[in-house]
């Protein structure tokens, strides 16, 4: 059964107000075909846990690959350096020194790091100076000075708090 937006693009189709590329493109998918793959089979993967794939990198060989692999299977001494290095670079993809070599990615994850935290020191910097209230004049300095001589004055907590730490004879901390 034919849903209703598809029965209405084939009404505008016919009235002429959609073009054809416009339905082409909605059930043609431009000719393009997504293929899935097959997990289920053996795949090349390359790791220092895992340091033998189950596939060589290179399954597909073209004439002078296929000459090479039947040049190693006489003796290794006739084969050149470059010889083996091909022969390696068809087996695997990276050698153990370039797979263990470090990248720079640190560099970049620590920038992003610092660069939000600079972002966030703006943003506070901005809300304390132009968002938020400006400060009581009960925190100034002055204040906490008369507010502590005030609380001496009184003896507050005389036995094991607060008075009890200031010596009234010589008016000083103990």
């Amino acid at each position: 059964m034919l849903s209703l937006p598809s029965l209405r693009t084939g009404i505008w189709t016919r009235k002429g107000i959609l073009g054809m590329a416009s339905v082409r493109a909605a059930h043609g998918h431009s000719g393009h075909v997504t293929t899935q793959e097959d997990h289920s089979m053996p795949m090349y993967c390359e790791a220092n846990t895992y340091p033998l794939p189950d596939v060589p990198y290179h399954t597909e060989l073209d004439s002078s690959q296929k000459a090479l692999k039947e040049k190693e299977k006489g003796s290794w001494q006739q084969l050149s350096k470059e010889e083996k290095v091909a022969l390696y670079r068809l087996k695997f993809c990276n050698t153990y020194a370039e797979i263990n070599k470090p990248s720079s990615e640190w560099k970049t994850v620590l920038g992003g790091i610092f660069f939000c935290f600079g972002f966030t020191g703006i943003i506070i910097w901005a809300q304390r100076e132009f968002v938020s209230p400006p400060k009581p004049h009960t925190m100034s300095d002055e204040w906490k000075a008369q507010q502590l001589q005030r609380m001496l004055d009184m003896r507050v907590s005389p036995v094991q708090g607060f008075s009890a730490k200031w010596d009234y004879d010589k008016n000083e901390w103990k």
